[in-house]
């Protein structure tokens, strides 16, 4: 079979003897969140024609509006891994605490916990722009049998067993590791199955897009400011190109492919960053570094990080290689 024609199915039952544990959980786990997305992709792929779109009236933890499709996403996905009796915990961004999933069948056997964003970007629906869901699995480190704790969820990024996302594009594709590579694959609509599309996937060690909201330029740390000039000076292969989207899920995906970084440091307004270290930060640091990229809050790497609450901000810098090594630089080089 050519590997371009294999399903998501198949390559995870393929590769499953590769997974650091191959109880078959964790296959269980991710064929649980390629469901839940295709759910999802629909309810997003019909947005512009049922009243689904617009504020839902609540504020999440973050304090932001909580988009009508954040809910419905967060529903979903909750709903289809807590159904399917593999994971013990989830976290979930729109979430004030971590849920415990008390499995009566086994009395809390299951080993996972899963973290995730379910709807990245969503305030872009309502102008037709690609969002994505973002998501991250740890093993469990406190005994099994018993219920999960906050310990459970507080794991730095180096203890991820697997991460990805799906992005709701032009096409829908969902991304992921297990820590052996990143692989791509594309939903065919028509019959529902998702086909491995880019295997491998590789950032180009070096690029020409810069990916930063500069609308905040003012706010920035002087290293950022300096950085962005850099990106914008004529000579040699520079000025780079500005690409923002406002949806992390596409702007990784877009510079994956195409070479290039994603900055969103802290600034005046946001002391810690805005970003979500343990929804959005890890594991997009973790597919970064399995795809050959670099992933930093300017000073250290992501993934080294110990997470002291659940929804903690931080800075992050993540792209190319020597585009982020470029940024820490200028970061570390001014006062």
């Amino acid at each position: 079979m050519s590997k371009k024609n294999q399903t998501l199915g198949e390559f995870i039952i393929e590769n499953q003897a590769s997974f650091k544990y191959t109880s078959g959980e964790l296959s269980r786990l991710i064929n649980s969140i390629r469901l839940a997305a295709k759910v999802v992709n629909h309810e997003v792929n019909k947005a512009g024609l049922v009243d689904i779109i617009g504020a839902a009236g609540d504020t999440n933890i973050q304090g932001e509006d909580q988009q009508k499709l954040d809910v419905y996403a967060n529903d979903k996905f909750i709903q289809t891994l807590t159904n399917r009796n593999i994971v013990c915990g989830i976290a979930s961004e729109e979430e004030d605490d971590f849920i415990t999933i008390n499995s009566q069948d086994d009395n809390n056997q299951n080993k996972y916990v899963v973290l995730i964003d379910p709807l990245d970007g969503s305030s872009n629906i309502d102008v037709n722009v690609s969002v994505g869901t973002i998501f991250s699995i740890y093993r469990r480190i406190t005994p099994v049998g018993t219920p999960v704790t906050l310990e459970d969820f507080l794991q730095p990024g180096n203890q991820q067993v697997a991460a990805g996302y799906v992005v709701y594009g032009t096409s829908t594709m969902l991304v992921y590791t297990t820590g052996h590579g990143v692989n791509g694959f594309t939903l065919n609509p028509a019959i529902g199955t998702f086909y491995l599309s880019h295997p491998d996937m590789q950032f180009p060690e070096d690029g020409n897009i810069y990916s930063v909201n500069e609308g905040n330029y003012t706010h920035f740390p002087q290293g950022v400011k300096n950085y962005i000039k850099y990106c914008q000076m004529e000579e040699g292969d520079r000025p780079y190109t500005s690409r923002y989207i406002g949806s992390l899920v596409s702007d990784f995906h877009r510079n994956m492919i195409k070479g290039g970084i994603y900055l969103y440091p802290k600034s005046s307004k946001n002391e810690d960053g805005k970003l979500r270290l343990l929804y959005e930060c890890n594991p997009m640091a973790f597919l970064a570094e399995q795809a050959n990229g670099k992933a930093s809050n300017g000073f250290e790497r992501i993934m080294d990080m110990q997470p002291k609450e659940l929804h903690q901000r931080v800075p992050f810098f993540c792209g190319s290689k020597n585009m982020v090594l470029k940024a820490e630089e200028f970061m570390q080089n001014t006062d």
